[in-house]
């Protein structure tokens, strides 16, 4: 075993933090306990309504796990004697999440593209023959993904995500919520520390400011005349892609272990070329889940996580991340 000097740990944690977690909510803190590292979890930074058994706030856990993990091994070190801790009610407070202690496990492994890696949010050029090896190659190298290719059924998937769109934006306590995430404005205070910001989401200032109207106070009113629909299609954007990726893991699995798998999977997409947007809203939807699993043939045992709209985009990605300093990660 290993201890880590808190210099150490805040270098591994400065790169765990890039990794995804829904919303950006970035609910990971670590602690040194001795010889161990404690992960806890912030359950104050949930989303309650959508996420209302704390599955997605889980998953996060292990995406910001996995991305520690990449981060020892890149400097030799590898993580021993991980102990899970039973999932627990959100209570607002800190919650254990894990135990796990460091070794030492020799040479250090390559670099993953964690610098590189953002959610694309919008249109993508035409396939071309670098993708079409793109997705082979990610087809080749992951077994807990489906690739959907064809254009109909991609542009089915894009009607879908709309629909399903609608179907939480309707529930005013989930629009809410969503709001609460949003950064909007480059004055909002938590632009650049959390949440999703005018820039990841690829709104103009103008787009943006729109945005805050539509799903604020304007919502129920433009929808009751049927204007809401169109001011939140996506489906253009989702028809643009290269691909349709369906991350599904084993039915019952920890969404924890989950979420290590679904980082390693987004990486995966980056090293073949692909630019990613995570569409949620078709894998927490229960009729949308089922839809796809149904038609792409996904094993009656998986469970559809998340759904990715892949592809070179028609732009250039930033490469900011809005994240929290280190020193508030570590309790």
């Amino acid at each position: 075993m290993i201890t880590l000097s808190p210099d150490t740990l805040k270098g591994v944690i400065a790169e765990a933090r890039l990794a995804p977690s829904v919303h950006n909510l970035q609910p990971s803190r670590w602690r040194l306990a001795g010889d161990n590292v404690l992960l806890l979890g912030d359950s104050s930074r949930a989303i309650p309504v959508a996420d209302p058994v704390g599955r997605d706030w889980r998953l996060s856990h292990g995406a910001h796990f996995e991305g520690l993990a990449m981060a020892l091994a890149r400097r030799g070190s590898q993580v021993v004697e991980l102990t899970l801790r039973p999932e627990q009610p959100l209570s607002g407070e800190l919650i254990e999440v894990a135990q796990f202690a460091v070794a030492s496990c020799g040479e250090a492994s390559t670099a993953e593209p964690v610098d590189g890696r953002v959610s694309w949010r919008g249109s993508f050029r035409p396939v071309d023959d670098a993708m079409h090896a793109g997705l082979a190659r990610l087809a080749a190298e992951r077994d807990d993904i489906t690739l959907v290719t064809d254009r109909e059924d991609i542009s089915d998937a894009a009607r879908m995500a709309d629909r399903a769109t609608l179907h939480f934006l309707r529930d005013d306590h989930h629009r809410a919520e969503l709001l609460a995430w949003l950064r909007l404005s480059p004055s909002h205070p938590g632009y650049h520390r959390d949440g999703l910001n005018a820039e990841a989401m690829c709104l103009s200032p103008v787009e943006a400011w729109g945005a805050g109207r539509v799903l604020g106070p304007l919502f129920r009113s433009l929808d009751s005349i049927g204007i809401a629909a169109p001011l939140v299609r996506e489906s253009a954007k989702t028809s643009s892609a290269a691909a349709i990726v369906l991350f599904h893991r084993p039915g019952g699995e920890d969404p924890f272990v989950s979420g290590r798998a679904f980082y390693r999977a987004w990486l995966a997409m980056e090293r073949c070329g692909l630019k990613a947007c995570p569409m949620s809203v078709l894998a927490d939807w229960a009729e949308s889940r089922n839809a796809l699993a149904q038609r792409h043939a996904v094993p009656a045992d998986r469970h559809i996580v998340s759904v990715f709209r892949v592809g070179r985009p028609d732009g250039t990605p930033g490469r900011t991340h809005a994240r929290l300093p280190v020193e508030e990660l570590i309790i």
